[in-house]
């Protein structure tokens, strides 16, 4: 998963890796909840469009994986003797929400819903890959390992199906937009260890 592949503008800083792998309580529960809304934001997306059978077939296994990491994530919490935290605030995710584009035919609203879902995969894959070379614990190497590849398939995901609604080369300079957008976004934002974002 390098770099040209998702097509980020600009990687994590190197510091994140070694500041999450201190905190991995932390890292671990932000990492649930990332899970947790995930499959949320495909439900809404599933609810919301329910009429496009395309995104209904696409989006319903994304929605049973991104469960399923979320109980897996849990999982490697209680194996650690460490509680789920609370969920706190995604400023990440909360800039890019300001760039989805308003108005527009519901068939733009939907490319654009997509494409934001498939910056926060790519950006996860892209942490996920770190986690996986970086952590010294063999064990969740191997778990984030097995959840790059998949956030990678969700990112996708989401870029083909935003084809079905748009045509591709309309959808690819948007995603260069949101591409240029979001490396801003990871400009702003300080180098946290305790968020997976």
């Amino acid at each position: 998963m390098e770099k040209h592949v998702l097509g980020l503008e600009l990687p994590t800083d190197p510091r994140w890796v070694d500041i999450a792998q201190k905190n991995i309580g932390d890292i671990l529960t932000d990492h649930a909840y990332c899970e947790q809304k995930a499959a949320s934001s495909c439900i809404s997306l599933i609810i919301q469009f329910h009429d496009k059978e395309s995104v209904v077939q696409t989006l319903m296994p994304v929605v049973a994986e991104e469960w399923d990491h979320f109980s897996r994530v849990v999982n490697e919490l209680h194996k650690r003797n460490l509680p789920l935290g609370p969920q706190r605030k995604d400023e990440y995710v909360e800039h890019l929400a300001k760039c989805v584009k308003k108005g527009g035919t519901r068939d733009e609203q939907l490319v654009e819903k997509l494409l934001m879902n498939a910056m926060i995969e790519a950006r996860s894959c892209e942490r996920f890959r770190l986690l996986w070379k970086e952590i010294k614990d063999a064990e969740l190497s191997a778990f984030y390992y097995e959840l790059m590849v998949s956030e990678a398939g969700h990112y996708k995901n989401f870029l083909s199906l935003a084809k079905e609604y748009r045509q591709a080369d309309q959808v690819l300079h948007r995603w260069r937009e949101w591409l240029a957008m979001e490396a801003e976004i990871m400009k702003k934002l300080s180098v946290r260890g305790d968020r997976m974002h």
